[in-house]
């Protein structure tokens, strides 16, 4: 479901791991000699490839909404950053013989599902989508980036740097909700809502992918155990509710 980025990343989230063993110590090379491996990293980044996409097109929408000519400007450029994204997933693909296009077909109807179940009825609610949604997304790729090979890693952790939305929608959130309380209500339960379903809608992603789930819950290369998955969606509801914070809102 990887949409916008934020810098505000769980504090414990594994993005590099301290001493690399297994899969983690090898470039793309020698971990996609693995075929399972390989088709969950086609996977991931064709997730990625499209989440990037979507965040474009959405932050083009987003900037008719905008109040002001600056505000207009600034979703502009952080559009134009996410598009830079696609164009370097896009690009790997290519270069590891895949077709991107194909790579980022499974995911299209479920991002496109999210996206037509939370569309955001006005301005405030479109900036705590991008900033809290999405960042779940971003949180949950992070976690994934440990796991990966050097290559990709880094390729991984470079799209989910953040485009300038987190410090944007806190400062516009916070100001609407100064200037008028009762928008903080509204906000909350819009913010509830976004973490309900982006938390629901990428565990439908990863359990029709075969070689995604593998790879968190273990059998491919250093993958999750079970328990490692809830303590995952622990650092991540943590991170969620410290974003709620910096928005002034409650989680």
């Amino acid at each position: 479901m990887r949409l916008m980025t934020s810098s505000d990343k769980p504090e414990n989230a594994s993005a590099e791991p301290a001493e690399a063993t297994g899969v983690a110590a090898q470039d793309w090379t020698q971990a996609s000699a693995d075929p399972q491996y390989r088709a969950a990293v086609v996977d991931l980044l064709g997730a990625l490839a499209y989440g990037e996409l979507a965040a474009f097109e959405r932050l083009a929408e987003d900037a008719k909404l905008a109040p002001t000519l600056a505000d207009k400007a600034e979703l502009a450029k952080m559009a134009s950053a996410e598009f830079h994204h696609f164009e370097r997933l896009r690009d790997r693909l290519t270069e590891i013989g895949e077709e991107p296009t194909a790579a980022m077909d499974p995911f299209v109807a479920a991002l496109d599902g999210f996206h037509k179940q939370t569309a955001p009825s006005d301005w405030l609610e479109g900036l705590v989508k991008a900033y809290v949604g999405d960042s779940i997304a971003s949180d949950f790729y992070r976690e994934v980036a440990a796991r990966l090979d050097s290559d990709t890693r880094e390729l991984v952790l470079a799209v989910l740097d953040d485009t300038g939305h987190a410090g944007f929608a806190v400062e516009k959130v916070r100001a609407a909700i100064d200037a008028d309380p009762r928008v903080g209500g509204r906000l909350a339960l819009w913010a509830r809502r976004l973490m309900g379903e982006a938390l629901s809608q990428s565990q439908r992603v990863v359990a029709d992918r075969d070689a995604l789930s593998t790879m968190l819950v273990g059998g491919v290369a250093d993958g999750f155990d079970l328990a490692e998955v809830g303590k995952m969606f622990s650092r991540i509801t943590e991170a969620h509710t410290k974003r709620m914070a910096a928005l002034g809102l409650a989680a």
